[in-house]
């Protein structure tokens, strides 16, 4: 079987998107009966690094969009067993592979990308694939109360969390002496910081740092993460009189991810947009409690509070209270956690391929 994927980036990318969708490749690479991954990217942003064994990544494809389709027409005739597109904005180019070689087409949904209802067009091309593989089930449901597939159309494919790249201890003492929280009870944001997307939970946060530090005056926030935002951020710390206490740390590399999450004492993120919220796992997987938001994917990463707090993120009472009881939480990893392993993980995107392959 030969597979093309098309990504808005995937290997050389940073985010969400970009990491999930280096796993979905990775678990095809699994595949006994998959000879051949090709993958288009929208973007590189940096080095590639190690691309694993069958995948071809046609790096030329980055960049203008007609570097792109000329990548899809010209560079990849041989026709493929199945098309997978990574991202709704990209249907119109897999709806005509999909006309040009009749392989399955799945077309893969994350969170807002598909919660608002897009123009006519992308509506039409959506409902041409043949399978939607979600992220998550609310997202599924927003997707849904636009497209108005059967529900048979959608697979639910969470994402996943390598269990040992993570672990409770690490150089965790260097990043708490490196910001200066050393002795401080420390809670942690770890995200993008768009200008024009605020629903990731920060400003809940800070609005909550004042009535935080009246009960315990050694309570300390970091948000790691940049963006256009982080200007706004930074001013609103200091009208609500808690910027000594709050650290905006920015992008650090993914080898210092991990200890940043131990360097806390709490993951907070009570956000109202969250697809999914693979930051609360990783969290997770580092023996951080977690506070999400009930209204959002991130109760699907937290099990639906079993794994975490799920707090109405418009009402502060609630998020006070959460960050209340989880800070009082021991450290350690959860058992509930190995739901979202590799293996499991895997077995879904196996069953999710065997499925669409055979319609």
């Amino acid at each position: 079987m030969r597979v093309l994927l098309l990504t808005p980036g995937a290997y050389g990318v940073n985010g969400g998107i970009a990491l999930y969708n280096r796993d979905i490749v990775d678990a095809l690479v699994e595949m006994d009966e998959v000879s051949e991954i090709a993958v288009l990217p929208r973007e590189i942003q940096r080095g590639t690094g190690l691309i694993p064994p069958k995948v071809r990544h046609k790096h030329r494809a980055a960049g203008p969009k007609v570097s792109f389709v000329k990548a899809a027409l010209t560079e990849l005739r041989g026709g493929f067993d199945l098309i997978i597109c990574g991202h709704v904005h990209l249907m119109w180019l897999a709806a005509a592979l999909n006309l040009k070689w009749q392989a399955p087409l799945v077309l893969m949904v994350y969170g807002i990308d598909v919660w608002m209802q897009p123009s006519f067009m992308s509506r039409a091309l959506a409902r041409r694939a043949d399978a939607i593989w979600s992220i998550s089930e609310i997202t599924s449901e927003r997707m849904n109360a636009w497209a108005a597939l059967d529900r048979s159309h959608y697979v639910q494919l969470p994402n996943a969390i390598q269990l040992d790249r993570y672990g409770l201890h690490g150089n965790e003492a260097v990043i708490r002496e490196r910001h200066d929280l050393v002795g401080r009870k420390v809670l942690l944001t770890l995200a993008r910081l768009p200008g024009f997307d605020r629903y990731k939970g920060v400003d809940e946060i800070l609005e909550c740092m004042p009535e935080l530090r009246k009960t315990d005056p050694s309570v300390a926030y970091m948000v790691v993460g940049d963006g256009e935002d982080r200007q706004r951020l930074e001013e609103k710390a200091r009208s609500l009189g808690v910027s000594d206490h709050v650290r905006f740390i920015g992008y650090v590399e993914e080898t210092e991810k991990a200890d940043y999450y131990r360097a806390a004492d709490l993951f907070v993120m009570p956000g109202r947009g969250e697809g999914f919220g693979f930051v609360f796992l990783e969290a997770l997987a580092c023996g951080v409690p977690c506070v999400g938001s009930g209204i959002d994917g991130s109760k699907e990463a937290l099990r639906d509070g079993l794994l975490g707090e799920i707090p109405d993120p418009r009402d502060q009472s609630q998020i006070l209270a959460s960050i209340s009881r989880a800070l009082n939480v021991p450290r350690g990893i959860p058992t509930g956690l190995d739901y979202f392993a590799w293996p499991a993980f895997s077995r879904r995107v196996h069953d999710a391929v065997r499925t669409v392959a055979s319609t």
